[in-house]
């Protein structure tokens, strides 16, 4: 009775969205007070105001200003940003293909925007007139090479391109294009230490240009994603039924692929390859809030981004001072969580 309850509340769409809410902002404030250095969350909070705002009632140690400002802030954005961009596309993904497995990893996309991003790190690519964003722009390119070149093979081997097939594809990819990366890595010189350390997935030492140089790809990819919703919704109940209430799904298909790609290939061009956050978030959100693609792809960004920043503040704080890369950490908590997500799942399709 007690756990129907909180189903209920938690059904409830301003609950919901209260609830992510809260610990998005929960999980900000905890993120950039908690460090070698203890910032007080009011000491945040008056930080804010002034930095902000333009008023403070009392004079603020420039320590932490400059702790909260310089370091600890922009990271915390930077790792919400890229746990938000990941766990939208994975839900975006997930609905389109209707299937659990589905996300930016076992696609493919993940690993060609790691091609992209080791390429461009590796010959010291420089796009002219693009500058900073040469790195995101080359990943988000391989990316969406990568899931093109997913769907066309996939429609090789079975021309209907079950779900099953393209997964299987993806996966079939993302090998081929893990040993392409292995072997720029066994070419590499005095860049190894850099690739390695960014393939192991790290927002360490990223300051407020890696948030210019992502935010622009997340509000665009996200919008566009949000915006098809309501087609997604459709699309869950098969594309036959989704054609005859007018749904062109080729198109949408097309525009969803481009966009969570787009997501995942920013993600990645700034912070590595952090894997199950596009596997497990959607999961759980839709465990809590159900289907509905309205309310599920914004309440992924949230919860996404929270857990991002939790797992990164665990990376760093856990053996202090030494640092452990964030994709460990979300791979250690997101595997076991899946594997639950589905054992449950399984139960409740059993009893049904």
């Amino acid at each position: 009775m007690q756990k129907q309850s909180i189903r209920m509340f938690l059904n409830n769409t301003y609950a919901a969205y209260t609830v992510a809410g809260i610990f998005l902002l929960f999980s900000v404030l905890l993120g950039t007070s908690i460090g070698t250095v203890y910032v007080p969350i009011t000491t945040i909070i008056k930080i804010m105001e002034a930095k902000f705002l333009g008023f403070t009632t009392e004079r603020i140690d420039p320590m932490f200003t400059n702790i909260v400002l310089d370091i600890r802030l922009p990271r915390v954005i930077l790792s919400g940003l890229v746990g938000a961009a990941l766990a939208i596309a994975g839900a975006a993904f997930q609905g389109l293909l209707k299937n659990p497995l589905a996300d930016p990893y076992t696609l493919g996309v993940s690993s060609g925007a790691s091609v992209g991003a080791v390429f461009t790190l590796y010959f010291q690519i420089s796009i002219p007139f693009v500058g900073s964003f040469t790195l995101p722009v080359v990943s988000i390119l391989f990316s969406l090479m990568t899931i093109f070149s997913v769907l066309t093979f996939a429609r090789k081997i079975e021309r209907s391109m079950r779900v099953e097939t393209i997964i299987l594809t993806g996966i079939i990819f993302s090998s081929f294009l893990g040993a392409f990366i292995s072997l720029l890595i066994a070419l590499t010189g005095d860049e190894l230490r850099q690739i390695i350390s960014w393939l192991l997935g790290s927002v360490s030492m990223r300051g407020w240009a890696y948030i210019k140089i992502i935010l622009p790809f997340f509000i665009f990819g996200s919008v566009i994603l949000i915006m098809n919703a309501k087609e997604l919704n459709v699309m869950s109940f098969g594309e036959e039924r989704a054609q005859h209430l007018g749904v062109n799904v080729q198109k949408r298909k097309l525009i969803i692929l481009i966009s969570g790609s787009i997501l995942t290939g920013a993600a990645v061009a700034v912070s590595g390859t952090i894997g199950f956050v596009g596997l497990v978030i959607p999961h759980f959100a839709r465990l809590l809030w159900g289907t509905n693609h309205r309310h599920l792809l914004p309440l992924s960004i949230f919860i996404g981004g929270g857990f991002l920043i939790i797992a990164d503040l665990i990376s760093r704080t856990i053996i202090s001072p030494t640092e452990i890369p964030i994709g460990v950490i979300t791979a250690l908590i997101g595997a076991p969580v899946f594997a639950i997500i589905l054992l449950k799942r399984k139960k409740v399709e059993r009893s049904g």
